[in-house]
């Protein structure tokens, strides 16, 4: 018999809406951005509760830079499908382009987050 049938499972580690709002991101650039930073704090109003998203996505070579100023068009109109939350503001902060020596693009993007009642 095999020591492994009793040894504990692990536990699929659940995505947590920071990580669906990250894959989300990624989806809208064609996978052609790196996120390099993501901040996340809780946020709430008298009626509203959720977090506010600060995500940077660099978009390094020529294809990744048009992918990148693709979704900097989108990004305030996309429809997200984050299940269980609403995206209630999307904005991008801060681009910073670049060509020398290669083409790169870095955008800061701020997101809210509601948790969808």
């Amino acid at each position: 018999m095999s020591a492994e049938r009793f040894l504990p499972r692990r536990k699929a580690r659940r995505s947590s809406p920071g990580d669906r709002l990250r894959d989300a991101l990624l989806r809208l650039c064609d996978h052609h951005g790196q996120i390099v930073d993501h901040k996340e704090r809780t946020w709430a109003s008298i009626t509203f509760a959720g977090s506010r998203h600060t995500v940077g996505i660099l978009f390094a070579g020529e294809d990744a830079v048009e992918a990148g100023e693709r979704f900097i068009a989108a990004l305030p109109e996309n429809e997200f499908a984050i299940p269980g939350h609403l995206v209630a503001d999307a904005t991008v902060a801060e681009v910073d382009h670049r060509l020398v020596p290669l083409p790169r693009l870095a955008v800061r993007c701020e997101l809210l987050l509601l948790e969808d009642a």
